[in-house]
């Protein structure tokens, strides 16, 4: 958060499991949507939240699953934990917080008496949540009568079920909804309260999010029962929460624009976009349409036009260099000439490409530093680069390439030098 001197411009709040993620998109083509009208138009500005579920050990799972981005901050285990930025720095203030009329082990000790609970696995089971697994049709009831054994025990929790099966017990002080209190209430006091905020969610876990005052709030499509009966009970008149007819991230794009609160048209929805020019072109923009169209050559879903191959050659210096990740240099044109012999060479195949953190620094007048991690995600094997990108814009031709330079990220599974292009 460190990196916006002013408040953002909006801030999305969402789930993961079935909102920003659609487990039923096996392309993960709603993500990817979203993926690329983030980071065209909001990383710059705006600051992304995963508010989820899961622990720590499991969000790690999904980030390995699926082409998330990397957020600015992340809250997790139902909101018992904040951490923030690439590193995950826990913020020891909500553990503070939460720490307050809460002993993990009276909670163990009273729900042992239930036989209709089922312990979720330990790396569920978190300093200030303990998670278990109940019958829908017994749930209610075990709620009841363990909220007042708690409370005898003199322990301020609450208790949250959701997902038709997930019953998480916390401090009172948790949940989504506090946590997200809290950090408005930290962003406030830095003077970057957010000019928007858009919860995003699909079940019982959820409902808080949607609790916040002045915060927008979007139900994707395929949000459960449990969220949509809270709804018609506690916010039905509440204009600033929808329902959206599309499902997981196509549902949080469709909030944007029914709420006004910035462009929604993803570049993954323009057909030709080498073909569009606009008015104020950023090297953010270049970045994230340039590698899009490379998906797409790859996967022969352009034509096979020397147009094309003319138009990016056009973008680049004549004296541009491209840095390999295996250390090798070559002109950025020899790099452009060699895409015309792999078109559509993954054609009908699982291949998707998406940039992630593309920030970008004029460092003099006119010549731009875009710096970002760049995926490749071909079957099963997902590879990546740390990528800089020097730019300088041209009177009249827009934006120059110079020089592109990579090198492998950490997290990246296969290292075949011989098979990555740029």
């Amino acid at each position: 958060m460190e990196r916006l001197t002013s408040p953002p411009r909006l801030m999305i709040v969402s789930d993961l499991d079935h909102t920003m993620v659609d487990h039923h998109d096996p392309e993960n083509l709603s993500l990817l949507r979203f993926n690329s009208l983030w980071e065209h138009a909001y990383r710059h500005d705006s600051l992304l939240v995963f508010s989820t579920g899961r622990s720590p050990t499991l969000y790690k799972e999904l980030r390995k699953e699926k082409p998330l981005l990397t957020p600015d901050v992340t809250i997790m285990s139902v909101g018992t934990e904040i951490t923030y930025g690439n590193s995950m720095v826990p913020d020891h203030g909500w553990v503070e917080t939460l720490n307050n009329k809460w002993d993990f082990s009276v909670v163990k000790e009273e729900t042992s008496n239930f036989s209709e609970l089922t312990l979720q696995a330990e790396t569920e089971q978190r300093p200030h949540k303990v998670s278990f697994y109940v019958d829908k049709s017994k749930a209610q009831d075990v709620t009841k009568e363990l909220s007042q054994r708690l409370e005898k025990r003199g322990l301020d929790a609450k208790i949250i079920y959701s997902g038709g099966m997930d019953l998480d017990i916390l401090p009172q002080g948790a949940g989504k909804g506090q946590a997200l209190a809290y950090l408005l209430k930290k962003l406030k006091s830095e003077g970057k309260l957010p000019v928007n905020t858009l919860a995003c969610g699909d079940s019982g876990n959820d409902a808080e999010l949607f609790s916040i005052p002045d915060v927008y709030g979007v139900m994707v499509s395929n949000a459960q029962e449990e969220l949509l009966k809270w709804h018609a009970e506690n916010a039905k008149d509440n204009k600033k929460v929808i329902h959206a007819k599309e499902r997981c991230a196509g549902g949080i794009i469709q909030a944007v624009g029914e709420f006004k609160l910035g462009p929604n048209v993803s570049p993954r929805d323009v057909s030709d976009f080498l073909e569009c020019k606009a008015e104020d072109v950023s090297p953010g923009d270049e970045v994230v349409k340039f590698f899009l169209f490379y998906e797409r050559w790859r996967r022969g879903e352009v034509e096979n036009s020397e147009a094309y191959i003319a138009s990016l050659k056009a973008s680049c210096h004549p004296g541009g260099v491209f840095v390999h990740p295996s250390g090798g240099e070559k002109p950025l044109v020899d790099t452009i000439d060699e895409l015309r012999k792999y078109h559509g060479d993954k054609q009908g195949k699982k291949f998707r490409v998406w940039v992630d953190q593309v920030l970008a620094t004029e460092t003099t007048h006119g010549t731009w530093i875009v710096k970002f991690d760049k995926w490749e995600q071909s079957g099963d094997e997902r590879r990546g680069c740390t990528t800089t990108v020097k730019f300088t814009a041209k009177e009249g031709e827009g934006l120059v390439w110079e020089r592109v330079e990579q090198s492998w990220s950490e997290e990246s599974k296969l290292k075949d030098d011989n098979s990555w292009i740029i």
